[in-house]
């Protein structure tokens, strides 16, 4: 089957291309034809632009010539004779790559669409779910204060996830205009400034206590030391993303401040958990994206102001660009698979 497919075929290179889509379908594989994908402004361009040294490794999940993408929303065509948690004809969110038509296992992630989300919503809920691996992954006290270090797309939802569970919620970011769409997003209160004033800010903000949790949305080792300074004594500290760039120092300014003042550190990649549970008090990426998609539907997570573009799948490389070179102008960027 003749397929497009975004390939990332070198540093700063990304294309569209022509490709063969095996024929045979497996027991308990499904084929969908894509609608929409979203792109992850942090992994993939991370991956795009080498900051992830492993992308010249061969073997790495991530190598070059990688096959990008990790949101997508389609109608399934086919489907396997062992097949259950999907039905010909059904919309589903997958974690597929950008690619007009896919293969996925069902041992893989496969949840359907709600008919009430539109389906470019659905894909860009992508990072709703990255980022509700903090809220999973914290202990939340009653009225808890939470700092949020970074009002990119998943900092921004992680924050408004925060204040869905009752928390008094504050945002860090540098960017003026980020503040201001985290503004438009109901998060009310948003700071910025030099890291002196940022730990000032938030000590007056919770009363000379510092915040009971910070979460680094960043993914930058600085930043973890910046939150670090900005979390109350018996307080966590939330890694969301993922630190990829080498940052020197003292690592006992590090531990010596945790150790003192028992603060928790705790690691947030959502691939530690399991695709499906059956035990309700286990989480999985499957319960957390239908919380994701039950939020989305009470009106309590806002998706939409931070998505500025949709694009045809030929202007891959126009949108990995404007996504690295003009952050403040593109913002969130739908691939639209029925443009092509």
């Amino acid at each position: 089957m003749n397929i497009q497919q975004v390939v990332v075929t070198g540093q700063n290179m990304v294309e569209l291309q022509n490709m063969q889509l095996r024929g045979d379908l497996g027991p308990d594989e499904v084929l969908i034809d894509t609608e929409y994908t979203f792109i992850s402004a942090g992994t993939e361009l991370a991956n795009y632009t080498a900051k992830d040294a492993n992308v010249f490794k061969p073997g790495f999940w991530n190598s070059y010539p990688w096959k990008s993408g990790y949101a997508n929303v389609g109608i399934v065509r086919q489907a396997g004779a062992n097949v259950t948690r999907a039905k010909v004809g059904q919309r589903v969110y997958t974690f597929g790559p950008h690619a007009s038509t896919i293969i996925v296992n069902q041992r893989e992630m496969i949840i359907e669409v709600p008919e009430d989300i539109s389906p470019a919503i659905a894909a860009s809920s992508r990072m709703a779910g990255v980022a509700a691996t903090s809220i999973i992954l914290a202990d939340i006290p009653h009225n808890a204060s939470v700092a949020v270090f970074g009002l990119g797309m998943v900092g921004n939802l992680a924050a408004q996830m925060f204040r869905n569970l009752g928390c008094q919620v504050i945002g860090v970011e540098p960017n003026e205009h980020r503040r201001q769409l985290a503004g438009r997003c109901g998060l009310t209160v948003t700071i910025g400034g030099s890291n002196e004033e940022v730990q000032e800010q938030i000590k007056s903000l919770t009363g000379g206590k510092l915040a009971q949790i910070t979460v680094d949305a960043v993914g930058h080792s600085a930043v973890v030391m910046q939150a670090l300074q900005s979390t109350a004594n018996f307080g966590q500290i939330v890694l969301l993303g993922s630190p990829r760039v080498p940052v020197e120092g003292n690592l006992t300014d590090l531990l010596s401040p945790m150790h003192l003042r028992w603060i928790t550190m705790r690691g947030g990649l959502e691939w530690c958990l399991p695709v499906y549970s059956e035990l309700p008090n286990v989480t999985s990426l499957y319960s957390k994206q239908e919380l994701v998609f039950q939020w989305i539907r009470q009106g309590q997570l806002a998706l939409e102001p931070q998505i500025s573009h949709t694009v045809k799948p030929s202007r891959i490389k126009e949108a990995y660009d404007g996504l690295l070179l003009q952050p403040e102008t593109y913002t969130g960027v739908v691939l639209d698979w029925k443009q092509l």
